[in-house]
């Protein structure tokens, strides 16, 4: 998927020997974390609007140098890279280089986010369901195959959080069998986090449940 046509050129690029009042004034009017820092025409680093508030407006951005982050990304970039970029950085924006390092423009969190709510995985129906197994243990490869052998369709999957020993991965996925499905990664060992349909397996978990407490009651 094609993000380029997402590149805002209208947020200003600092020089380096620009005073920091400019870029201070640029925040004040912005919601922006971040803004690009140039020398000789090309990206530096990243001014983060945090650290304002321990500079002294009359002196250069040079005099913070030290202070700058850096962080970006290319043309050619996926959106998901560009979200990985966003997340890793804590940042709202991210400037978009050519292969000589000028900046082209930035991409805003706000856009790249409505490109992801548009693909498949949030605008075609189906269910969630959240899945946890051993880092060693998993393949996405198996994850497909576990949905497909029941008749379901697997509409898309990714990682959402990894640990030293476990891996966390969301799906989605058609509403068909989705019982059928859950029981099935039991048996393949993954444990469930999250489903958003009924599970048949807690049902009868909370039968038996209910049935034992009548008996201790007698």
């Amino acid at each position: 998927m094609q993000i380029v046509s997402h590149i805002i050129h209208t947020i200003p690029v600092f020089d380096i020997k620009d005073t920091l009042k400019e870029s201070i004034h640029f925040f004040q009017n912005s919601t922006y974390s971040h803004v690009a820092i140039n020398e000789d025409q090309k990206l530096l680093g990243l001014l983060a609007e945090n650290d304002l508030d321990s500079f002294d407006e009359n002196k250069k951005i040079e005099d913070y140098r030290r202070n700058l982050e850096l962080f970006f990304t290319h043309k050619q970039a996926s959106w998901l890279d560009v979200l990985e970029i966003f997340a890793r950085n804590e940042a709202n924006i991210i400037p978009v280089l050519d292969e000589e390092g000028h900046v082209l423009g930035y991409y805003d969190l706000t856009d790249i986010v409505g490109v992801f709510i548009d693909t498949p995985f949030f605008k075609e129906p189906g269910a969630i369901l959240v899945v946890a197994k051993g880092t060693k243990d998993y393949s996405f490869s198996e994850i497909a195959q576990i949905v497909e052998s029941n008749n379901t369709k697997l509409i898309g999957a990714f990682i959402t959080d990894s640990r030293t020993e476990v891996i966390q991965i969301t799906l989605k996925i058609g509403i068909d069998n989705f019982n059928e499905v859950v029981q099935t990664f039991r048996r393949y060992n993954y444990t469930i986090l999250f489903g958003n349909k009924e599970d048949q397996f807690l049902e009868d978990l909370k039968e038996r449940s209910d049935y034992l407490d009548k008996f201790l009651n007698v």
